[in-house]
């Protein structure tokens, strides 16, 4: 009985307003990005792929970008390339 008490008592809305939840969960919003084409990832093609890549120079998870886990794929391996031949930077600071 004490123990169902306790309960109730931890887990009533009467304390909300002293230290309770603040609220304010808002996921974030993707940036889908729409693949019409297959073709278009490439290494070469560096506007294309400066899409997937954040500011600090980073890849953009699938989650964000909306790409399929195939084309996830091609897209982290074109981006790589072009770092590798230096089209793309690893650090977007480079380009500053």
């Amino acid at each position: 009985m004490d123990r169902d008490r306790n309960y109730q008592d931890r887990n009533s809305d009467e304390g909300m307003e002293e230290g309770g939840y603040r609220g304010g969960y808002r996921p974030r919003t993707p940036i889908r990005i729409v693949i019409s084409d297959p073709k278009q990832i490439h290494h070469k093609n560096i506007d294309f792929l400066r899409q997937f890549v954040t500011e600090r120079g980073k890849m953009r998870p699938r989650r964000q970008t909306g790409a399929s886990a195939h084309y996830q794929r091609l897209i982290a391996q074109a981006v790589k390339r072009a770092r590798h031949l230096a089209l793309l930077p690893f650090d977007r600071e480079a380009e500053r």
